[in-house]
Parts: C-alpha cells; sequence; structure tokens
C-alpha cells in the first residue's frame, strides 16, 4: 500500500501534463475574405472559361509552435480532374513572425512578408492561381499552413509544387487547413 501513495502524486502530476498538452492551443488558420462570402469573382481565375480578377484572398493565422523556423502555405484542389489533383498557390519560406498573408500578396510580391517565396503552380506560373472548376462541378480547394523546423526551402523556377510538398511533408511540426467550395 505504502508504494501506491507515493505513486499518486506522480500519477497526477503525469495525468495533469497530458491534460495540459491537449489542451495546448493548436495552430489557426481564417481568411476573412474567404469567411464573408466564399469564392466571389474577386478570387477566380481569368481564363479557361472563368472570368474573375484573380486576386489572392487575405490568409491569417496565430499559434505558431515556438519550435517553427520557417512557414508555407498551399492552396490545393484535390478535386481536379487530373488524378494528382491541382496546386493553385504555394508559398515558402515564410517567416515565423508573420500572421497573415496580405490580400493580393499571390500576385504582388511587395505585398508578401519579407523573405517569403512564391513557388510555381500547376498552371506554371509563380503566383496565384484562383479556382477554375470545369463547369457543372463543385470543388474543394484547401488551404493549408505548414510550420517547419527548417528556415528555408531552396527552391529554383523549375521545381515543381510535387517536390515542395514533399519538402514541406518532411519537415512539418504542425498544420492548419481551412477548406471552401467553389462550383460553376
Amino acid at each position: 500500500m505504502r508504494h501506491s501513495t507515493k505513486l499518486k502524486p506522480l500519477f497526477y502530476g503525469v495525468l495533469l501534463l497530458f491534460t495540459s498538452y491537449s489542451y495546448a492551443s493548436e495552430m489557426q488558420l481564417s481568411s476573412p475574405d474567404l469567411n464573408k462570402n466564399g469564392f466571389t469573382d474577386q478570387f477566380i481565375y481569368n481564363q479557361f472559361g472563368c472570368q474573375g480578377k484573380n486576386l489572392s484572398p487575405s490568409i491569417e493565422w496565430n499559434n505558431v509552435p515556438k519550435e517553427a523556423k520557417s512557414l508555407a502555405l498551399t492552396m490545393y484542389d484535390p478535386d481536379a480532374p487530373t488524378g494528382s489533383g491541382w496546386w493553385h498557390w504555394t508559398v515558402i519560406n515564410i517567416p515565423v513572425d508573420a500572421t497573415a498573408l496580405k490580400q493580393s500578396a499571390g500576385n504582388n510580391i511587395d505585398l508578401l512578408p519579407k523573405g517569403s517565396q512564391q513557388v510555381r503552380n500547376d498552371f506554371g506560373t509563380a503566383n496565384y492561381g484562383g479556382p477554375c472548376p470545369p463547369e457543372n462541378s463543385n470543388h474543394r480547394y484547401q488551404f493549408t499552413l505548414y510550420a517547419l523546423d527548417i528556415d528555408n526551402i531552396n527552391v529554383d523556377d523549375k521545381t515543381t509544387p510535387a517536390l515542395v510538398g514533399f519538402i514541406i511533408n518532411s519537415h512539418q511540426i504542425a498544420k492548419a487547413s481551412i477548406t471552401f467550395n467553389y462550383g460553376r
């Protein structure tokens, strides 16, 4: 019986530690622009039969883990009829002290946090490419913010989105996602 009495404080201490850990703040992601009305013409691609302004929406986040050395943001359509989805936007090397990407940052590099870099998307350009699903279809567009254990991803203009995705997933320590649908 003496042993169980001595172990009680240890047991409760471990229980408290795990309870505190499970309630720790998780990284969160939001889009003030898309939360209001979803993908309006302002954010829709302007080719392939779509007629939008192709501006990137504002994206905000909080609760980045302290051990993160950089951030990366992706916008991905898993429903694209390609067999492998469609990468619409990738921003890497985002400083950990940044808390947002401003509206149009995907179209104007001067609006990106200093040091950030856009990577070639599946449209073949290193910028934001808005939704434009085939007619009579509704697609999901997933924005994911990754906290990484490396401070820099080295890429060039020929680096594919798939390779960047591999590097991101190999170095993620946390991630947060939001999904918005768009159909036409």
